[in-house]
């Protein structure tokens, strides 16, 4: 039996990919070596999530096209979930249709309202490659739907309608970090 440790305490924070960057929009990789070097990137996923004091990250989103996410999230009822998805895929996402608030770290000190079903569930595995069902309803439902459409190469800005769209690209295009503000040149 492993050492149980806190997620993320042997990670590397690494530099995340902001909204711009293709690999944000291109669907990840299935993964298919469950040795070392997953448990590593799992690692890393949570050191840079805490580091950035998100909620979720996805691979996608250090750079790395391989569909994996990690997650400490509350739900509506305040319950803290905690772990990783390797692989996921939605398998259900229903109940009621919520807009809300989204924000992701890849769209820093950024949010727009996103319509979500109130209840969602991945399947996918473990980084040794067993099998892992997770259920999440309210805020951590929002999340698991967030993550995943990461992985199949989308953000929360493509969800959003007409003039919801066009407020949050000018938003963007403010932004210090934005693409077209010549963020991140040398």
């Amino acid at each position: 039996m492993r050492n149980r440790q806190i997620p993320g305490s042997s990670g590397l924070v690494r530099p995340l990919s902001l909204y711009g960057n293709p690999v944000l929009h291109t669907p990840c990789e299935t993964v298919t070596d469950f040795g070392p070097a997953l448990g590593k990137l799992v690692e890393d996923l949570f050191a840079t999530m805490y580091a950035r004091n998100g909620v979720g990250l996805a691979a996608n989103q250090m750079g790395v096209g391989l569909r994996v996410f990690v997650y400490d999230c509350p739900d509506d009822d305040e319950v803290r979930h905690l772990g990783h998805i390797v692989n996921p895929r939605l398998v259900a996402a229903d109940g009621v249709e919520v807009r809300g608030p989204e924000g992701c770290l890849s769209l820093p000190g950024l949010e727009a309202p996103v319509e979500r079903y109130d209840r969602a569930v991945v399947e996918g595995q473990d980084s040794d490659g067993g099998p892992v069902r997770v259920e999440g309803t309210g805020f951590f439902a929002r999340c698991l739907q967030h993550e995943t459409d990461h992985l199949d190469g989308s953000v929360y800005a493509d969800r959003l309608p007409g003039w919801r769209r066009s407020r949050l690209d000018r938003r963007i295009r403010r932004a210090p970090w934005s693409p077209s503000r010549g963020a991140g040149r040398s």
